[in-house]
């Protein structure tokens, strides 16, 4: 899908160059970012600014020139970190600045979350606010005295420009070293500070209808989602209200669940021809994004769908999933089975521009009535929508544009499924945006997770083989000789030691595969993965997880990641991870351990719920015993996949899937066990959907 002009191909370059023949500082054509692997930092690898990669070096050499260092963090689809590159970083005056006072380092916060984290909190403390690129001027010994986001190169409407700016903190280091020194000691402090873990508070009942109470203040009952603008999908949200919904028996989370879900899918926030979400929408309705895709919104939002499908069986809301894992397979998997981190929101040097479309491009390709439906279906119209030209949407969901063009919902869709290809075709000849193709332990995981699900649901082998693939490329490529897992791998480079993030999220995405198949080489390797987490993320002192591992370069503080962002927090994922392992296996300490990782957050918890849900999430496997399902018979059989997809295409968030193998069993048999009662075993699937019927109307 992807064209021989795009910044894809750029990196391709850069990677195949000789660096033998390359000078240690990168000679007069690159810094010293040109050997590294990381998409983002080749980015900046012909830089007039003199940019290190994280690392010895760069302090070494700030101590030894009494320099201040500039770090500036992003990613390689940010686009704001371009705007800021092309104007400032390009520039060879502010370089001349930046290398004149300053030791610049460079990070990819996707290969380094460790360091973007304490960076961000930094700089939401020093200004309120943070984003990417985040620009930081510290010490040689790390510790922060200056933070800001995207600066222009010279002031303009209010913000200052670099260069003065630059300019000013030199004099600044130079002739007040006092101030700026004790600006550090005040900012470690109160990063020690925030850092901590208040005081647990317990975990109350209360909490979930307190969290209700908060989405429910924040959804926006007209357009869906919550929140005005910029508005993000965020999934974990919208699964809260499926999983409020089955545990109150009331209507009104599920209805905004599902309206939220629907608004989002007929948004321009999705990607209509080539499927998938960008990244978040910068108005209320959704129509314009911020164009960039992220593996991880994949992953987490296909996860949601599924489950509204499993909750309603809507099967609009199935037919998005499988769209956003098309769109997954097509442009964000790689050869060797791993999956990519992200497209770019810009193509030739403006956001955007890959996406859009003029209605005279429409009609030339499907002519003058076709092209016309086709143009009215998806709201492009000559004045356009966005800039002068048009982001594909729907203002009305296909039933009701149907109706209005007096023409039947499934001829529409047939139709539409004629255009695609076609303007696909077209799409595909502009030039296309890079594609990070580094490969993230965490993101990978979560994208495992919800195959395992898709496979669980739909019985697509497919999805189960793409689940496999990836989680044969971690095993081989992103693991260390003594079996430590890696945070990241691009062009047959390894990245750093993998965070907490990746553990707990590579964990839970082979508990769905066990769920999913029943397999124990999946138990088998989460337990495994499980207990070296808990060896290297551990507190000597108890309760939650460190982000970072015992055996890694040490942070300015060592942080206890708890607060979910668009990507759910190490912790929460953990506690849960725990507490499903123990109830598979019946292992006592693992639930002991769980508990005491939501039992240390619980204060923060408490003082804002809607922030913490993936810990909630937790609380409720820990405290709950949900449902208990055992299978036993042939795990291959016909039968036992049979039980297996009556039971994962019901939503059941608390279910634990337990199996006996029996050769040579003729049929398989299910025992449930939930409410303090275990039922008589069924050996048909039809059996077992009358008994789940019977507990939902139970519980109901």
């Amino acid at each position: 899908m992807f064209s021989e002009r795009d910044g894809t191909t750029r990196i391709r370059e850069l990677l195949a160059l000789d660096r033998s023949t390359i000078p240690a500082d990168g000679g007069e054509r690159f810094n010293r970012l040109i050997f590294q692997a990381s998409p983002y930092l080749l980015q900046h690898a012909e830089n007039p600014v003199a940019w290190y990669p994280w690392g010895d070096e760069a302090f070494a050499l700030a101590r030894q020139e009494d320099k201040p260092l500039f770090l500036s963090i992003g990613y390689a689809t940010c686009h704001w970190c371009h705007v800021m590159a092309h104007e400032s970083f390009e520039d060879p005056e502010v370089a001349a600045v930046i290398n004149r006072y300053f030791v610049p380092v460079k990070v990819d916060r996707e290969e380094r979350p460790d360091i973007d984290d304490q960076y961000m909190l930094v700089s939401q403390m020093m200004t309120g606010s943070g984003g990417w690129p985040l620009n930081i001027i510290m010490t040689p010994e790390r510790q922060p005295f200056f933070a800001i986001t995207y600066m222009p190169k010279l002031p303009r409407r209010g913000m200052p420009g670099i260069m003065e700016t630059l300019e000013n903190i030199a004099r600044l280091w130079e002739s007040r070293r006092d101030l700026v020194l004790k600006n550090c000691a005040t900012v470690m402090n109160e990063l020690t500070r925030r850092t901590g873990v208040i005081a647990p508070a317990g975990m109350e009942d209360g909490l979930f209808a307190a969290a209700w109470e908060q989405l429910k203040g924040m959804y926006d009952p007209v357009w869906g989602g919550f929140g005005q603008a910029p508005k993000f999908p965020m999934p974990h949200f919208v699964s809260f209200l499926l999983h409020q919904s089955l545990r109150s028996g009331q209507a009104e989370p599920l209805r905004m669940a599902q309206h939220s879900l629907e608004m989002m899918r007929r948004g321009g926030i999705y990607d209509q021809l080539g499927f998938g979400f960008h990244r978040y929408s910068v108005d209320r309705r959704w129509l314009a994004p911020h164009f960039e895709k992220m593996l991880y919104d994949q992953a987490l939002i296909t996860g949601t769908f599924l489950d509204g499908f499993r909750v309603s069986g809507n099967e609009e809301l199935l037919r998005t999933a499988e769209e956003i894992l098309a769109g997954v397979a097509a442009d964000l998997t790689s050869p060797e089975g791993g999956f990519y981190a992200a497209l770019d929101a810009d193509s030739e040097g403006e956001e955007g521009t890959y996406y859009l479309w003029r209605p005279e491009e429409i009609r030339e390709l499907l002519g003058e009535e076709e092209g016309g439906l086709c143009c009215r279906l998806f709201d492009v119209t000559s004045q356009g929508n966005f800039e002068g030209s048009n982001i594909l949407h729907l203002d009305r969901s296909l039933e009701e544009f149907a109706l209005t063009e007096g023409c039947s919902a499934d001829l529409l869709r047939a139709r539409l499924e004629r255009w695609r290809p076609l303007l696909l075709a077209v799409r595909s000849r502009r030039i296309t945006p890079l594609r990070d193709e580094k490969i993230l332990t965490a993101w990978n995981g979560l994208m495992i997770a919800t195959l395992a699900d898709a496979y669980a649901v739909t019985g697509r082998v497919a999805y189960l083989n793409a689940a496999l693939g990836a989680v044969t490329f971690m095993e081989t490529r992103l693991q260390s000789p003594g079996g430590r897992l890696l945070r990241s791998w691009h062009a047959g480079r390894e990245g750093a030691p993998a965070f907490l993030e990746d553990y707990a999220f590579f964990v839970r995405g082979l508990i769905a595969l066990h769920q999913a198949t029943l397999d124990e080489q999946f138990l088998t390797t989460a337990l495994r993965y499980t207990r070296e987490m808990l060896r290297l993320f551990g507190d000597p002192d108890g309760g939650a997880l460190f982000d970072t591992g015992s055996d890694v370069e040490p942070p300015l503080v060592r942080m206890k990641g708890i607060t979910d962002g668009v990507i759910p927090s190490g912790n929460g994922v953990a506690a849960q991870n725990l507490a499903r392992l123990g109830r598979i296996t019946g292992d006592e300490e693992l639930l002991r351990l769980g508990r005491e990782i939501v039992t240390a957050c619980s204060g923060s918890v408490a003082r804002v719920p809607v922030n913490h849900l993936w810990l909630l999430a937790a609380v409720e496997l820990l405290e709950h015993e949900g449902i208990m399902v055992e299978l036993a018979g042939e795990r291959e059989s016909v039968a036992t996949a049979e039980m297996l997809r009556v039971i994962h295409r019901r939503y059941l968030p608390g279910l634990t899937l337990r199996f006996t193998p029996r050769e040579g069993a003729m049929r398989t048999t299910a025992s449930l066990c939930a409410a303090g009662a275990c039922r008589p075993p069924v050996d048909t699937p039809e059996a077992l959907e009358e008994l789940l019927e019977r507990l939902k109307a139970d519980e109901g």
